[in-house]
């Protein structure tokens, strides 16, 4: 089956071609088609595409909306010049979305229909920013490619569903979770999902032995608890702004700074919100940049206090989350990096691990230098306990098979 895969943003677009199929899941087999990003949609817009063996392929065109970008997309896929094994709409058999908040409604992946479009317009108010270009992706496959092809809805909220109410529930009045449903929802949980997955696979063990703490660390981060297979806790709450420093978000906060900062500054809660989402985080702390490979070079050249600063508060608070999980999950067996920094950034890594050989981690350095750039493995030692991966996550990959597993009917948790 060839799976379109959409990641849409209010003015962007992601997309992936993956062939897939069930003997293609078992072994790991997938293809990777083509993959690409129109940007700037609504004027005139910036598109990079790659077929699986070919160079990118740059451009500007006038892209009003995102029907129009994917209309632009699929001319491009179904081009022969591409060099994509597609050579018409028809050959395109489905496509799976990336949908931020599924709210408590949605705890898997679920076909669309329109109940499904109603329950997550349901959950705008839950993800303002995020919910409603979801739903214009959707929107814009079935005016392009027609109301029959089916589509499947990825929910980031849906890894987490089986957190318990101690987990998920904060300590305010009662009365406000029942009214409006304010709860630790989390996120990335595709990612975390992916990880956990992927680590069976490395491992050979079972879902029901794998006890690990996931490790999402980009210019978006968080962590996750995995007891059994199953998320138990999650760093991320009500929204994306709650738990580790990120590249432009605070993270965990005394909720009073929000009045006292209103107050000296002047703002509306409104603007003091987007200065804990977007001003803050790495950015915040360094005054330079949100970018983790910019702070490293920065701290290695020119040893800038801020952003050795930076980078320290970094991993000390990703440090609390794993002694904090550790106790939550009584223990684990691996604690797993993945995304942008997790994966590539091999000295941020090392300032983790290595407050935690109390513990008895272990790590390699050797190992640890090598995985970058998109390598995975084991970068402790073999004595370590708990084990440390680098794990490089693959959302596309699990969308699109989450995509054919329920078109076919089949289960899609694993």
């Amino acid at each position: 089956m060839n799976v379109l895969v959409l990641n849409v943003g209010s003015s962007s677009l992601k997309f992936q071609i993956v062939r897939t199929d069930e003997a293609r899941i078992t072994g790991d087999a997938d293809e990777r088609l083509a993959r690409g990003l129109v940007e700037r949609i609504g004027g005139e817009a910036v598109y990079t595409f790659q077929a699986t063996d070919g160079a990118a392929v740059k451009g500007t065109a006038p892209v009003r909306d995102h029907r129009a970008a994917v209309e632009l997309i699929l001319r491009w896929i179904t081009d022969e010049a591409s060099g994509v094994p597609i050579g018409s709409l028809a050959e395109i058999e489905a496509a799976g979305h990336r949908v931020v908040h599924g709210g408590e409604r949605f705890v898997r992946s679920v076909a669309i229909t329109d109940e499904v479009i109603r329950g997550i317009e349901e959950t705008i108010d839950l993800a303002p920013l995020h919910n409603p270009a979801n739903l214009k992706g959707i929107e814009a496959v079935r005016a392009v490619l027609g109301p029959a092809i089916p589509q499947v809805a990825v929910f980031d909220t849906a890894f987490h569903h089986t957190l318990a109410e101690r987990a998920y529930l904060y300590a305010i009045p009662y009365s406000f979770y029942r009214r409006y449903r304010i709860r630790r929802y989390g996120f990335h949980g595709t990612s975390h999902r992916y990880i956990a997955y992927r680590y069976r696979q490395l491992t050979g063990c079972t879902r029901d032995q794998t006890n690990i703490i996931t490790l999402h660390l980009g210019n978006g981060a968080s962590a996750c608890a995995i007891r059994r297979g199953d998320s138990v806790d999650t760093s991320m709450g009500f929204t994306p702004l709650e738990g580790l420093v990120m590249g432009t978000r605070s993270g965990d906060i005394d909720p009073a700074v929000l009045d006292f900062v209103a107050s000296k500054e002047g703002l509306s809660p409104g603007e003091v919100e987007a200065l804990l989402n977007k001003q803050s985080g790495l950015l915040g702390v360094s005054g330079l940049t949100h970018d983790m490979r910019e702070l490293l070079a920065e701290a290695d050249e020119h040893d800038d206090r801020r952003a050795h600063l930076a980078i320290e508060l970094f991993a000390y608070r990703i440090q609390k989350y794993i002694g904090a999980y550790l106790a939550v999950l009584g223990g684990a067996d691996a604690i797993c990096f993945s995304g942008g920094i997790g994966e590539n950034a091999a000295p941020v890594r090392a300032l983790v691990v290595n407050a935690l050989e109390w513990l008895g981690v272990e790590l390699s350095a050797a190992h640890n230098a090598e995985m970058v750039g998109g390598r995975e493995g084991r970068i402790s030692t073999e004595s370590s306990r708990p084990q440390v991966w680098v794990i490089p996550t693959d959302e596309e990959l699990l969308i699109a098979r989450d995509t054919y597993r329920v078109v076919h009917g089949m289960d899609s948790r694993y």
